[in-house]
């Protein structure tokens, strides 16, 4: 078994979790968008961007903060941009895990990042509170786009309530809690998973070549309209591998079929 990316301890939702050989379909998954509803508390920072950790001023005066100003605020945050992650996280400094070096004590200042936030919108404001949903692409932290809105509003803020809600087309309203998964449980089939990759149906020759890794023309698509990217090779329906476009062929990066 392996998960796709974990959430941080305060947030729950939604955690695709791989079994078999399917776990090696993992960064497929990963590298898909993100859906999360998160809360944030304008008034003071904190050391971890959440409510987990330790107060980094004493809470301010919210006077001329309305719902205007925050909806404003939010925009400003939406598009491709740079993120400077949260010191509290699992990116790596020096091949150590940020986070435990901020509970050493060490000072940590992690470099920015490239991260595309697709849409961000308030969904309730309750002063202090401001609770929002964002599309964000894979890397995007949302601690730290809580962290950024409160300096954008000059008053600082963290997350209280974080909750994924989907993972590129797979939404948490399919998940099923821990506590009613069973040995019969239905498993989610893999082209649910891959759904956000094209697909290409491979006759039984083809289908001989892609087991034993060999790459197989393209021949789902028109001269020069090859797929770009990755592919999804199915026989009969089912995921026989996951294969990267090269050209006018399809060559084999991940087999699931036994030759």
């Amino acid at each position: 078994m392996g998960h796709t990316g974990t959430l941080d301890p305060f947030a729950t939702g939604l955690l695709v979790v791989l079994l078999g050989r399917a776990t090696r379909l993992a960064r497929f998954v990963e590298a898909t968008d993100k859906t999360y509803l998160a809360t944030a508390r304008l008034g003071f920072s904190t050391t971890t961007d959440d409510r987990t950790g330790e107060p980094l001023n004493e809470p301010v005066a919210l006077n001329g903060i309305d719902e205007t100003a925050v909806r404003q605020a939010l925009r400003g945050l939406e598009g491709a941009g740079m993120q400077r992650p949260p010191a509290y996280s699992a990116k790596k400094v020096g091949g150590r895990r940020s986070y435990r070096l901020a509970r050493q004590g060490a000072d940590v200042e992690l470099a920015e990042v490239p991260v595309t936030v697709h849409r961000i919108a308030l969904v309730e404001w309750a002063s202090p509170l401001v609770t929002f949903r964002a599309s964000v692409t894979a890397g995007t932290y949302v601690r730290a786009l809580g962290r950024d809105l409160g300096d954008r509003l000059g008053v600082g803020a963290h997350l209280t309530a974080l909750r994924r809600e989907a993972i590129g087309t797979l939404r948490v309203e399919e998940a099923l809690p821990l506590d009613r998964l069973s040995a019969g449980t239905p498993l989610v089939p893999l082209t649910r998973i891959l759904s956000h990759l094209p697909a290409c149906e491979l006759d039984e020759g083809a289908r001989v070549d892609v087991r034993h890794g060999r790459p197989v023309p393209d021949r789902s698509h028109p001269a020069g309209a090859a797929c770009e990217g990755h592919v999804v090779l199915l026989g009969d329906g089912s995921v026989v591998a996951v294969a990267r476009s090269e050209g006018d062929s399809l060559k084999p990066v991940v087999v699931l079929e036994s030759p």
